[in-house]
């Protein structure tokens, strides 16, 4: 008996290969073990934010209470961009930049994205090392910061031990004096007092300069490779904080004054909640914390597999985050409690967020403690292994956004072009190893990802949800993981979501306020400057409108502009065995009418994932029927 032969009608030109690969790319990479993509999207999120900026935030706007804005701010905003951002990803195996074939029209947004995580990198990088700094200077057997009577010292220099003794004797004013931690961080750390300003910013710090430089080398060896080396890194970077969390969590509560911290972080002051600051602050810590519109999360799900359960994975890193930023809290404040319990001074006086936290309040707790060394270089190790593996996400997301822009040319040479942005990056970063490079810092934190990548993120909901369709977007999800999001997501995506990051975007404008460090008041050009960083990524959206219309044929509205907000003609899954329904006949070479049945024909049977491309092709001919009608 002869073996049927197969019209040539029913098969594509790219069948004859035979070997179907794996099922992601090898030219472009992708995760190697199953919990790289989950562990580096915890140690993407679970980064700084999480130590210091979350324990300060509860404690100001209401304690305990504060978890219930920020629990529901989680549900309404943080999820379902989170989960927007990990389907487009997956869905397209492309970057930040490639993605944008859903609607080249807008491919400026991801121009924007890139913009505003290469001005994060610069200066995240440089906390980074300040943090190998403190990490070096506590391998000693006396912290450099625990007395006064060194060269950087004033006189305003007031030692804690001297107050513990002075409780016997004198009473002791500590209101005009100066901790040896907070001395030793501006004056011999920064060397603040070297400039008079931002304009002003003095010599460089050498010894700043090389921990700089270390921290980009690191940065470069573990994206070396792409994910596959980022991916292993993760597995230390994004596990052993927790290790070192748990164990400043034990030593914290067993401190005496410990109860007194934990009391005043999380005593419920259920009037806040009555202020509209309460909700925005929550819903500002929510966005900042998941890294949503940074580019990082539709990076990493690039990387996946087709049908990975993202689903899944945005609950359990979303849930995850947050229980965490609630630990660290207990660990922060357990020690605050002990430290204002040991200096005579009530919690407020002591608590601080932000570098001052960091770099300051928590130094100068350690340095009450037996072993301090020990427990400084576990706190400060715990810092780089939770900044390390945000900046390899950022750093991923610049190189991946690039090299799928242009991937016949730099693939290829992807680990020569990750040392070329590192170093650039770094050379842009040596700003801010001079003397007044902290008030370079302040600028970019203050303004590189305020209401740009807020205007990112409006843009992207809008885009998918109105541009593309609902129901398209919904119906792509459905074929990745076989079942369409609930109305939750459908709801928050379409009004929700948007509606609260518009209020965001207006809350910050309304309440503007010019940066400051300390005393020192930023003058009007360096002001102009920073809104200027988050305009330009505003900016890149019309301007990538116009290059998109320009480059349509036809009159710019019935042409240009419809045709360009409409998807690519490539745009869908990447690879072939994944492009089942509507999207195989966008394959090359495929002529069927039915062209479900090549790839039936070309892939063996039917799966459950083809029942779904089957239904969803139903879904498509009904809906086709109803509109003729």
């Amino acid at each position: 008996l002869t073996q049927p032969v197969t019209p040539d009608l029913l098969v594509s030109p790219s069948s004859q290969d035979g070997d179907l690969g794996s099922e992601c790319p090898e030219d472009r990479g992708n995760w190697t073990g199953r919990l790289d993509f989950l562990l580096s999207c915890i140690g993407y999120c679970v980064g700084l934010g999480n130590v210091w900026r979350f324990p300060y935030r509860a404690y100001t706007n209401g304690g305990g209470a504060f978890l219930v804005p920020y629990f529901i701010m989680l549900a309404i905003c943080g999820i379902p961009i989170f989960f927007m951002e990990l389907s487009l990803g997956q869905f397209s195996s492309l970057g930040p930049l490639a993605v944008w074939k859903i609607s080249p029209l807008f491919k400026g947004v991801g121009m924007g994205t890139i913009l505003i995580v290469s001005l994060v990198a610069i200066y995240y990088n440089m906390i980074i090392a300040y943090v190998l700094f403190y990490l070096f200077a506590s391998l000693t057997s006396d912290l450099p910061w625990q007395h006064c009577g060194n060269w950087w010292n004033t006189e305003l220099c007031l030692d804690h031990h001297v107050i513990k003794a002075g409780n016997s004797t004198l009473p002791v004013n500590i209101s005009n004096t100066v901790s040896p931690s907070e001395e030793y961080w501006s004056r011999y750390v920064l060397h603040i007092q070297g400039s008079s300003g931002i304009g002003d910013p003095g010599r460089i710090r050498w010894n700043l300069c090389l921990c700089l430089l270390l921290s980009w080398t690191i940065v470069y060896l573990c994206i070396l490779k792409g994910v596959k080396s980022s991916g292993k890194v993760v597995y230390f970077t994004a596990t052993f904080p927790y290790l070192i969390l748990v164990m400043l969590l034990i030593r914290g509560v067993t401190l005496e004054g410990a109860w007194k911290g934990i009391q005043f972080y999380l005593t419920p002051q259920f009037d806040h909640l009555l202020s509209s600051k309460v909700w925005i602050e929550a819903a500002l810590q929510i966005f900042y914390s998941l890294g949503v519109g940074f580019g990082g999360l539709l990076t990493f799900a690039s990387y996946n597999t087709f049908h990975q359960n993202i689903y899944r994975d945005t609950f359990i890193v979303t849930l995850g985050n947050a229980i965490t930023s609630i630990l660290a809290g207990f660990a922060i404040f357990s020690v605050l409690g002990y430290m204002s319990q040991e200096l005579g001074v009530p919690v407020n006086q002591v608590a601080k967020a932000g570098p001052g936290l960091a770099f300051v309040v928590y130094p100068q707790a350690m340095t009450m403690l037996p072993l301090s060394p020990f427990w400084s270089f576990l706190f400060f190790f715990m810092l780089l292994t939770l900044g390390l593996d945000s900046q390899f996400a950022f750093m991923e997301t610049i190189v991946t956004a690039v090299t799928d822009e242009f991937p016949y040319y730099l693939r290829p040479k992807k680990v020569s072009f990750s040392a070329v942005i590192c170093i650039a990056l770094f050379l842009m970063g040596l700003i801010l190893t001079t003397e007044g490079g902290m008030y370079w810092l302040v600028l970019l934190d203050d303004y590189s990802a305020g209401f740009g990548l807020m205007v990112v993120v409006i843009t992207t909901c809008l885009v998918v949800t109105r541009v593309y369709g609902m129901k398209r977007f919904c119906r792509d999800i459905h074929m990745m993981l076989g079942f369409k999001p609930g109305p939750y997501f459908r709801a928050c995506w379409m009004v929700l979501s948007p509606a609260t990051m518009m209020a965001l975007l207006v809350y910050n404008i309304v309440k503007y306020q010019p940066s400051e460090y300390g005393n020192y008041r930023f003058p009007t050009w360096a002001e102009v400057l920073g809104i200027l960083m988050g305009v330009l990524s505003c900016l890149m959206i019309p301007m990538g409108m116009v290059v998109a219309v320009l480059q349509e044929e036809g009159t710019l509205w019935e042409v240009g502009v419809q045709q360009a907000s409409r998807p690519a003609l490539d745009w869908g899954p990447s690879l072939e065995e994944n492009r089942t329904g509507v999207y195989v006949a966008s394959l090359a070479g495929s002529q069927s009418p039915k062209p479900l049945m090549v790839h039936m024909r070309k892939y063996g049977g039917i799966t459950s994932y083809e029942n779904t491309a089957i239904e969803v092709d139903r879904e498509m001919e009904e809906e086709d029927d109803d509109e003729s009608m």
